[in-house]
């Protein structure tokens, strides 16, 4: 079986919105970190309605190498809604998201891998906080001190490059489309009982173009989706279901072997 039929242990979601100038090296990155250590990934790239040849690039890297693959918006529909494009095109048993701006280091996420066979989330948190400015860095903290309160968790970062076994993925019906989503998947899929890790991760620098995390819009649609996420966690009845079969949760409540001395 080639590269091209095969089914890949992880994928890597790549969103990317006019990220010409950063769009290589993040695809030269991956890659190269896939190969270091020995996994078996593609990377689905979202061009999501990119004006300055951001698809043009990526196709040229799609002819060097077939672990590359790319989906085009003809406008752009956000970065949620990209993730989610790429989960529901994605072959991996694996999913996690690295945009296109080449911030995330895939080595610092990667390097974490064999800790899935014992959980089946990866949650990286920023330890070198030096990395953004003061701003992003102060509403960081209050963000995370909203959604420890309000959810009654302890995370140290919720909007960073989680790694998901996809099956968790596919069993969530309401999928935010705004930047709110990766906090949304994230205190849905915990809350369900599912096993998670949380690690320390190095966050590189931006060297090109600006972010489109911080903006009135995306802040509009954060408070939306945090009233939803509330509105379902305290006020919908939710029918408790089995987890997935193929889980390290499922299996980790299922082992009856009694403890060793």
């Amino acid at each position: 079986m080639d590269a091209a039929t095969r089914s890949p242990w992880l994928s890597v979601v790549m969103p990317a919105l006019n990220e010409r100038g950063n769009i290589a090296a993040a695809l030269r990155n991956t890659l190269a970190a896939f190969d270091e250590f020995a996994l078996d990934g593609e990377i689905v790239v979202i061009d999501d309605g990119s004006t300055d040849g951001t698809g043009d690039i990526v196709g040229m890297k799609i002819a060097e190498d077939p672990r590359v693959r790319l989906l085009r918006h003809e406008s752009p529909r956000g970065v949620g809604a990209s993730f989610w494009d790429g989960v529901e095109n994605a072959r991996g048993d694996f999913v996690c998201m690295l945009p296109g701006d080449n911030e995330n280091d895939p080595w610092e996420l990667f390097r974490y891998h064999r800790l899935l066979e014992h959980v089946d989330i990866l949650i990286p948190f920023v330890f070198n906080k030096q990395a953004r400015s003061l701003f992003r860095n102060g509403l960081s903290f209050l963000y995370r001190f909203i959604i420890n309160t309000t959810f009654l968790v302890s995370f140290n970062y919720t909007n960073g490059t989680i790694l998901y076994r996809k099956a968790i993925l596919d069993e969530i019906a309401f999928r935010s489309s705004g930047f709110f989503f990766q906090t949304d998947i994230l205190i849905r899929a915990v809350k369900r009982g599912y096993l998670f890790a949380e690690v320390p991760y190095r966050l590189n620098q931006r060297l090109g173009g600006v972010s489109k995390a911080v903006s009135f819009p995306s802040f509009l649609k954060v408070v939306r989706g945090y009233v939803r996420l509330v509105k379902d966690m305290y006020f919908t009845r939710q029918q408790p279901a089995p987890f997935d079969a193929a889980s390290q949760t499922a299996k980790r409540y299922a082992d009856n072997s009694p403890c060793r001395n």
